[in-house]
């Protein structure tokens, strides 16, 4: 399948045109509206949700929770070991797309680690992440920001207490939820460690309040991300941060994401053995 086509499908997926905007603009490639329609069909069987862990495994506990946060109780999906014993805690922020399944599996696949996973949903205040992913996405439009990292950084105070949990933290996050764990780093002191994955950076002024341990993971191929990288670094420096970036030459945006058209098998499987070595350092578990 042409690059042409996955990239025109990954910009309708992410929001940046409508749906008939992208099927005028995919007839147009394909040479009509028969073969867009064809095309249609194998581009969203592509987001069909690769489920590395089954939602049943026996080894892990997992389901649906709340926990408290502000003026309202967060969803957030959970999962942990069945085995005895106390564990860390790690934070899982979805894309804009909200609580779907594949951050779901990323949370069991986290847990299977050994570490208490708490996937938040950031659409708690509307309900939930809705069904539909294209409902999803103009709510995110709608969420106050201040209010936002409120109810994620309740998650940091959420797991320190946990009873299966050790009192130690971390957060990790993709795209948009990579922008957000930066801003749990800086809002949560609590947190001590954080692996944010191509996610826009916090203000520059705001990086002396982080107390965590960074681990920087960005691809080659986004630019706009990528543009705000060295004034970033510099700032943790100056603070006395510890820090680590990570650039995947020739991997795009989303990269990590086994579900989207912009998938990276190598640089994912680095970046997930990278992360995972990180918060072992830096967590125990």
């Amino acid at each position: 399948m042409k690059n042409e086509y996955r990239e025109l499908f990954e910009e309708y997926s992410r929001g940046r045109i409508d749906r008939r905007e992208f099927f005028r603009r995919l007839a147009v490639l394909a040479g009509g509206a028969a073969s867009a329609a064809g095309l249609l069909s194998v581009l969203e069987g592509t987001r069909s949700y690769a489920q590395v862990i089954p939602m049943d495994d026996s080894r892990l506990d997992a389901g649906m929770i709340t926990y408290p946060a502000g003026d309202i109780p967060m969803k957030a999906y959970q999962a942990r070991p069945k085995r005895e014993g106390r564990f860390p805690g790690v934070i899982v922020i979805h894309e804009n797309r909200g609580l779907v399944p594949h951050i779901k599996d990323v949370a069991r696949r986290v847990a299977l680690e050994g570490y208490v996973a708490v996937a938040p949903d950031a659409l708690s205040p509307f309900g939930g992440t809705p069904a539909d992913s294209n409902e999803a996405r103009p709510l995110f439009q709608k969420l106050e920001s201040a209010a936002n990292i409120k109810n994620f950084t309740a998650a940091v105070a959420y797991l320190k207490t946990h009873p299966r949990s050790t009192g130690k933290v971390g957060c990790m996050g993709f795209c948009w939820g990579g922008g957000v764990t930066n801003q749990v780093a800086v809002n949560a002191p609590d947190l001590n460690a954080a692996a944010p994955f191509y996610g826009s950076q916090p203000a520059l002024e705001d990086v002396p309040k982080i107390k965590a341990s960074m681990l920087l993971h960005y691809a080659g191929e986004d630019a706009r991300i990528n543009a705000g990288i060295p004034a970033y670094e510099e700032a943790l420096k100056k603070a006395g941060v510890e820090f680590k970036t990570y650039m995947y030459e020739g991997a795009g945006h989303a990269f990590f994401n086994d579900t989207g058209t912009r998938y990276n098998k190598e640089a994912s499987a680095l970046a997930w053995e990278r992360t995972l070595a990180f918060f072992k350092d830096k967590l125990g578990g």
